[in-house]
Order: C-alpha cells, then sequence, then structure tokens
C-alpha cells in the first residue's frame, strides 16, 4: 500500500503548486491531489511488469537467433532460465495483475529501445551471470533475481527520463513503487498461482488523511505562517525558504487536525521530507521550530491527542 510518507509528499507537493500558481480553487487543486495520488498506484504495477515485458524481449531474440542460416549451438539451445522464470510467470499469469494494467492502460510497447537498453544491462549485470551461470533452478532463486533487478533500476537514470517522458506525476515515485513491489515479492510462495498485489490504502483513513490534510494546510495557510514567524523572529526572513514554511505549515496543521496521530510521528515524517524537498540545512531549522510550536501549541490546548496518538 502506499506509505503515509508518500501521501504527504503528495499533499506537500500539490499544496506548492497551488500556492505557486495563484490558483483559486480548492476543489480542483484537490483533484489533481488525489490523481496524483492515483498514478502513484499505477506505477507500482506499470515497474511490477517490467521483467514480463523483458523475457518477451528474450524470447524473440532467441527465436531470431535460432532462425539463423548458420545457427551456432548457443543458439540452438540457449540457456532458458531466465524466461523459465517461475516468479515472473506467475506476475505474467496474474488476473489482478492484467487486469488493473489493461484497465488503466498501461504498458511499455511505446518503449522497445528501453526495454533493449534495460536488457543488455540487466545481462551485463554481476547479479544475472551468477544467476544465469548457477545450476540449481529453485523459486527463491528466481524470487531473488527479482529482486537484485528491481534495486538495480533505481540507478538506471534511462528508466528516469522514460517514467518523467510517461508521467510528470511519477517524478520522485519509483523508490516508492520498488519498496512495494519488494513486499509483495516476499509473501509469494512457490504453490501460488495468483499475486496477491498490494492494496493502494493501507485502511480506509487514508484517503481522507490526504484530502483533510490538503485542505486544512491550505485553508489555515495565511494564520498558520502568522503563527510560524512568532518562532523565527531571530532568523533572516529572506534566507527561510519557501519550502521550509510550507513544510512547518503543513505539519502545524497536521498536528492540531489529527487526534490519533501521534506529534512524534508527524515530527519524524516532516523533517525526513525536509531532507528531499528543501535545502540541506532545512531539517535543522524546521526540527527546532517544530519543537518550539509543539510546546506552544500544547499549552494553548491546540493539540490534542487521544489513544495512541498520546504524546
Amino acid at each position: 500500500m502506499l506509505s503515509r510518507r508518500l501521501l504527504r509528499t503528495k499533499v506537500i507537493k500539490a499544496l506548492f503548486s497551488h500556492i505557486k500558481s495563484g490558483a483559486d480553487n480548492m476543489m480542483a487543486s484537490e483533484k489533481s491531489l488525489m490523481a496524483s495520488v492515483d498514478k502513484a498506484y499505477d506505477l507500482y504495477f506499470q515497474i511490477l511488469i517490467l521483467p514480463v515485458e523483458i523475457v518477451n524481449y528474450a524470447l524473440q531474440r532467441q527465436e531470431l537467433a535460432k532462425a539463423k542460416k548458420l545457427p551456432t549451438f548457443e543458439d540452438l539451445n540457449p540457456n532458458t532460465k531466465f524466461v523459465d522464470n517461475s516468479v515472473i510467470r506467475v506476475i505474467a499469469n496474474s488476473d489482478s495483475v492484467n487486469d488493473y494494467v489493461a484497465a488503466r492502460k498501461l504498458g511499455w510497447e511505446q518503449q522497445p529501445d528501453f526495454i533493449r537498453s534495460l536488457y543488455t544491462r540487466m545481462c551485463e549485470s554481476q547479479y544475472y551471470k551468477d544467476y544465469m551461470a548457477r545450476q540449481e533452478r529453485s523459486f527463491d532463486d528466481d524470487r531473488r533475481l527479482l529482486e537484485e533487478f528491481f534495486k538495480d533500476i533505481q540507478d538506471f537514470e534511462m528508466l528516469d527520463d522514460v517514467l518523467e517522458e510517461m508521467s510528470i506525476l511519477w517524478n520522485d515515485d519509483l523508490s516508492y513503487a520498488v519498496m512495494m513491489i519488494l513486499r509483495t515479492l516476499s509473501s509469494l510462495r512457490p504453490s501460488h498461482t495468483e499475486l496477491k498485489v498490494m492494496s493502494k490504502y493501507k485502511s480506509q483513513e487514508d484517503p481522507e488523511f490526504v484530502k483533510t490534510l490538503f485542505e486544512k494546510a491550505l485553508v489555515s495557510y495565511n494564520d498558520n505562517q502568522e503563527y510560524i514567524e512568532k518562532f523565527t523572529s531571530n532568523w533572516d526572513v529572506e534566507r527561510i525558504v519557501f519550502m521550509d514554511n510550507l513544510i512547518i505549515g503543513t505539519a502545524m496543521a497536521e498536528l492540531v487536525s489529527f487526534p490519533s496521530i501521534p506529534v512524534k510521528v508527524t515530527l519524524d515524517e516532516w523533517i525526513e521530507i525536509s531532507k528531499y524537498y528543501s535545502t540541506p540545512g532545512s531539517s535543522n531549522f524546521i526540527n527546532g521550530v517544530l519543537d518550539k510550536m509543539v510546546d506552544s501549541l500544547t499549552k494553548e490546548g491546540r493539540i490534542k491527542k487521544a489513544g495512541r496518538g498520546l504524546i
């Protein structure tokens, strides 16, 4: 399922876009936000079917090699360990995967050059060479190959370019998709004929969390910024970047609007997000400001936690 951190990241991007563009239609921006969440789930399936596309390409290469006028022994007797990978076969035959891919019109048919390049990259990798050289053909061995494959593609620059070309909404989502795929594969067993895909949300509360956080942060944006100024008076205003203030304001909205979310969880999540989406020193600045704000908001009775959300 999509993590809360990814959902928070989607919210902060939507807020940034809405405010910076001067948009005045909150509902339209919220609709775009939820569409970006849907696209993140799409990416999970888009990446999941990559090995299937590569197997199809490998099979085509083997057939072309056999059709040569003077085929070699290797051409006529190729190593079929990869194309017969049992885990890839489960993915390829999974109704849940195929139905979703068809419904959302996903796939790699328009990217033959990328598939060829990715196949070449895989064949040149040590993990693939070791896999093809081993005599055993166990299910765990097949799964480990895919785990190595999915970890490796995160460093493939061409994949980033292709994903950006396919959808600008997939920017920065690859690592989350791969994490979901690895968890999906970890639950797969040799007896399974159908892949149990992860749900979009962990619970029914998650889509409401996204919408509510976006709405609360946006509606209270100006008031929250005024409140933040009380704790940043010793800082050079020109040096405080817009994203820092936006993150602090959104964290504040979460602190006062979600009684069941522990204060520590909120602080940890937004500080981590700031490490990727703001300046190098922002996390320390944001941490310091939020600590002071939590004390103040608690004394004012604006932070009220219940159950597991108790401070």
